[in-house]
């Protein structure tokens, strides 16, 4: 199951937040919340899997995003 841990404004927050889970080794799927805004200022949903949640939420506060 997927949970959602953040919402990134913008691409390059979403690339950021991204680019930590991963380098922690945590899988992310992430998906846009609209369809027919430009990516510098749609919104993205940020999820892992339910089971690395609680550690990808460590990862986002060590590096002051949440």
């Amino acid at each position: 199951m997927w949970v959602v841990v953040q919402m990134a404004q913008g691409k390059e927050a979403q690339q950021r937040s991204v680019s930590h889970l991963e380098r922690e080794g945590i899988l992310v799927r992430v998906r846009p919340l609209y369809k027919n805004v430009a990516e510098a200022q749609n919104y993205y949903e940020i999820s892992v899997l339910a089971s690395e949640a609680e550690e990808a939420q460590h990862v986002l506060l060590e590096h002051g995003i949440s």
